[in-house]
């Protein structure tokens, strides 16, 4: 039998750019705020281990690249996560302590190949500080494609909990029809969807996910000011010139109708917290199942690829 009601909290903040010691004593801050609180599940914000360079181009134009720019992108590379690994296993130990199911975007080091192509990914953790499983960005978007690899169908996460089954998309990716009829298909109750994108568009997409899954969605942004880059960047004159706030939020919880559970959160840092009553989840399916009885599996069928992409298969003799 589920848990019929869960506290969940959803931070918003950003760390210092390309520190991983700054990422990890936030997350610990808000871990015990969120335990003090006696939430079950807390969110972070896309990469927030270890930061969006947003406004940076990393040197880049079509057709080059400066020397000055591979330098600040190894600095990113420097400040990234292996899954498994040692980072993990701090995250992991942070949720045990404070008893959370934890959430966090990450920056994540490929470790099957090179070691050099970098995701943007979701780690899980769990209160027993187990890691319950990751997703890695299907499509990074825009000038993101420079910076972060193609995840594949293998990590499409999707956890049981006493309170229901939670999962994630990453930002846009929740803009991709199939991708959330996917989510759904997997019987997802609540959809975690870090994200950088603060515009008010963003809101609507949130709404009508929560609406169209009959889930609830908790949608982490980030709250990101220039203090938080280090001015020894070579990019850093890209955003001298931008306004000081760089990222205003809009982190929000929405129910399972489409409606506001609380209310988008802008233009500072903080956490939000909210009750779920997760019957709510079941009776909003009542008139509208996504992909139960108000589908048509006789006209639309999706075929979704779980396997591993793997880019080398080595064979003995």
């Amino acid at each position: 039998m589920k848990k019929q009601h869960v506290r969940v909290a959803v931070v918003q903040s950003a760390p210092n750019l390309f520190d991983k010691e700054s990422a990890f004593q936030k997350i610990e801050s808000y871990s015990i705020d969120a335990r003090l609180q006696e939430a079950n599940l807390l969110v972070f914000p896309e990469v927030f281990l270890s930061g969006y360079p947003r406004g940076l181009t990393l040197g880049t134009r079509v057709g080059s690249r400066t020397s000055g720019g591979r330098k600040d992108w190894q600095r990113y590379w420097e400040s990234s996560i292996d899954i498994p690994g040692e980072d993990t296993n701090r995250l992991a130990k942070i949720a045990k302590e404070n008893e959370l199911y934890l959430v966090v975007g990450v920056v994540e080091r490929d470790q099957e190949f090179s070691g050099s192509t970098l995701y943007n990914s979701i780690v899980y953790l769990g209160p027993d500080g187990e890691v319950l499983g990751k997703h890695r960005k299907l499509m990074p978007t825009g000038s993101e494609r420079l910076l972060y690899g193609q995840g594949d169908g293998s990590t499409l996460t999707v956890i049981d909990t006493p309170f229901g089954r939670i999962g994630g998309l990453i930002c846009w990716e929740n803009y991709m029809p199939l991708a959330r009829t996917a989510m759904y298909a997997k019987g997802i109750d609540i959809l975690i969807t870090p994200t950088a994108d603060a515009r008010d568009t963003w809101q609507a997409t949130l709404q009508h996910i929560a609406c169209e899954g009959r889930c609830y969605v908790l949608s982490s942004n980030q709250f990101v000011t220039k203090s938080t880059y280090p001015v020894d960047l070579a990019g850093y004159l890209d955003i001298e010139q931008d306004a000081d706030v760089l990222c205003r939020g809009g982190s929000a919880i929405v129910g399972p109708l489409g409606e506001y559970v609380e209310q988008p959160l802008y233009d500072q840092e903080g956490i939000i917290y909210a009750d779920l009553d997760m019957s709510l989840v079941m009776q909003s399916r009542y008139d509208f199942d996504v992909v139960g009885h108000y589908n048509r599996p006789d006209i639309f069928q999706l075929v979704v690829n779980e396997t591993k992409k793997d880019i080398v298969s080595f064979k003995l003799k």
